[in-house]
């Protein structure tokens, strides 16, 4: 079995706040990531997937095609958006880098398994110091 992973990058605000919390015990909880006014980060992504190399082809999956997939199921619902309130499988949940990794592998589950490989791993980087992986259930 081998692996390959894609990395792409967005860009993105978004809020970490809970409603029914007052903006003081947002500011409490999730810090000035709870700004009322949103923030931003240039994210960086990186899809793993794993399987067998076709022999045919020496591929286990074609880079470009995976690329493809991603920006279609992905980036263009993510890239220069609002998570918040633009991405619709982020609808109703707390935004943070753990939950968007998970939104993220549900996205893409069946699209890769389509292509022939299966996925591994969804890691994203918030920052330079902060990331989240995810590996499915």
């Amino acid at each position: 079995m081998i692996f390959i992973t894609r990395r792409e990058r967005f860009n993105a605000a978004h809020r970490l706040f809970k409603p029914e919390y007052s903006d003081e015990q947002n500011l409490e909880i999730f810090g000035k990531c709870s700004n009322p006014n949103w923030h931003g980060h240039n994210y960086t992504l990186f899809v793993t997937v794993k399987g067998y190399v076709n022999p045919e082809t020496g591929f286990l999956v074609n880079l470009k095609d995976l690329s493809a997939l991603i920006e279609i199921h992905i980036l263009e619902k993510l890239d220069h958006r609002n998570i918040n309130l633009e991405v619709d499988f982020m609808a109703g949940k707390l935004v943070s880098t753990e939950n968007l990794a998970i939104g993220i592998w549900n996205e893409l589950k069946e699209p890769i398994s389509e292509m022939g490989a299966i996925l591994h791993c969804i890691k994203i980087y918030e920052t330079e110091n902060n990331f989240a992986e995810y590996f499915g259930d």
